[in-house]
Order: C-alpha cells, then sequence, then structure tokens
C-alpha cells in the first residue's frame, strides 16, 4: 500500500472511544465537511458512510442547520439531497468577488413559464410543452434549461417517434428554494406572477426580467 494511504477499515465511524457529547460534535463536523465540499446535494446514503450506526442522521442535519443559523450560508434540502448554500443577502459579495456581470442572463418570462410547465407536468415532451403554451417551444429554448442544468432528459414518451421526455432537476429545487416538488406554487400564484394565462406570443425570448419568485440565473458557457 502506497505511504499515507488509507483504507476504508481504517476509518473509525462509531468513535466509541469518545464520550457522547465530543462524539456528536465530530459526526456534526463531518457532515458540514462533506456537505462543504459537494459540488452538488449530498443524499442520506452518503452522508451515513461517515457517522456511526448510532447516529441520528436527521437529527444531527436539524442540529446542523440551527448551528448554521445567523451564518452566511444555511443547509437547504433538495430533493433527496442535501447542500451548504450561501444566503441570498450575500449574493451581491459574490456577484463583486466573482466579478458576476450586473446583466447576467436571466429567465425569460417564457423560459420560466416552460420550466414551470415541465416541473408540474414531468415529465413532460417539448410538443405537450407546445400544445400547453399554444406556440412552438423551441429546442434552443430547452437546450438553454438543459445548459443551466435547470432540467435534464427523463424517459422517452411512447408516441410516435419517442421523444423525450423532460424533468426538472435538483438544481432547479435549490435556485428556486423548494424542498421538493411539494413546494411548487399553485397555479393561481403561477397566474398572478404572470407566467401562466397571458398571451404567449408576448414573449418572443427575449431578454426580460423573470418573476420574482425565480432567482437571477447566471450565463452558462
Amino acid at each position: 500500500m502506497a505511504r499515507g494511504q488509507r483504507t476504508e477499515s481504517d476509518f473509525d465511524r462509531e468513535l466509541s472511544d469518545l464520550p457522547p457529547e465530543l462524539r456528536w460534535r465530530e459526526w456534526k463536523a463531518r457532515v458540514e465537511a462533506v456537505l462543504f465540499a459537494a459540488a452538488k446535494p449530498v443524499t442520506r446514503d452518503i452522508l451515513a458512510r461517515v457517522v456511526g450506526r448510532e447516529c441520528a442522521l436527521e437529527l444531527l442535519l436539524d442540529d446542523l442547520k440551527e448551528d448554521l443559523r445567523g451564518r452566511p450560508v444555511e443547509l437547504v434540502r433538495a430533493g433527496e439531497g442535501f447542500a451548504l448554500h450561501t444566503r441570498p443577502a450575500f449574493g451581491p459579495a459574490l456577484r463583486v468577488a466573482f466579478e458576476i456581470p450586473a446583466d447576467a442572463r436571466q429567465l425569460t418570462k417564457l423560459e420560466a413559464g416552460v420550466l414551470m410547465g415541465i416541473a408540474y407536468f414531468q415529465p413532460v415532451t417539448r410538443g405537450e410543452l407546445s400544445e400547453t403554451f399554444g406556440r412552438e417551444i423551441s429546442r434552443d429554448l430547452i437546450a438553454g434549461l438543459r445548459e443551466d442544468g435547470l432540467i435534464a432528459a427523463g424517459p422517452r414518451s411512447p408516441k410516435p417517434g419517442a421523444p423525450y421526455a423532460y424533468v426538472t432537476t435538483e438544481k432547479f429545487l435549490l435556485e428556486f428554494g423548494f424542498e421538493s416538488l411539494r413546494d411548487l406554487p399553485d397555479l393561481e400564484a403561477l397566474n398572478d406572477a404572470g407566467l401562466i394565462g397571458s398571451d404567449p406570443s408576448s414573449d418572443a425570448g427575449s431578454a426580460e426580467p423573470q418573476a420574482e419568485n425565480a432567482r437571477k440565473m447566471p450565463a452558462t458557457a
């Protein structure tokens, strides 16, 4: 074995030599470290790899969330995963630090509407979305949402040609502040926001601001 390399069996999950309070603190620090290092939401199964069998992981996550209260980052849930997310109040500081342009691309009203249509009716094909909106939903629009990481290809439809159906992603949940799809606003709220129920031809894909409940999305390369 190479010098410094450790096998999984060398890793002490149980920490049975520590008193309960210190054991809990160490487990919590491990979970926070994993969440900090992760590039995407982390599932319970992955987090369970670094804590002992006696660890009540749900309670530990609640405890960690409380520890982060008042700090620049917060623990958020997205679907079956968990992540550390910068609080919205620190968005301006991040934009300055990483030189994100003030006019970074925002979702148009049509893009936001299509995204919400996918969220509500997934898995849904581009043709079905076109029928819903009464206008052609372009491949470019779908490709843009995929490049932003907000949607992904789901199962193929049983319709002729077996077109791909689309689904939302964990990033969609994170960016819009939803723990799960059950948190989606009702259709009346979307109508009030102007995302549905208006003339879709009024948004031809120009760079208009998105609805207030949709966060600003940076352009992808």
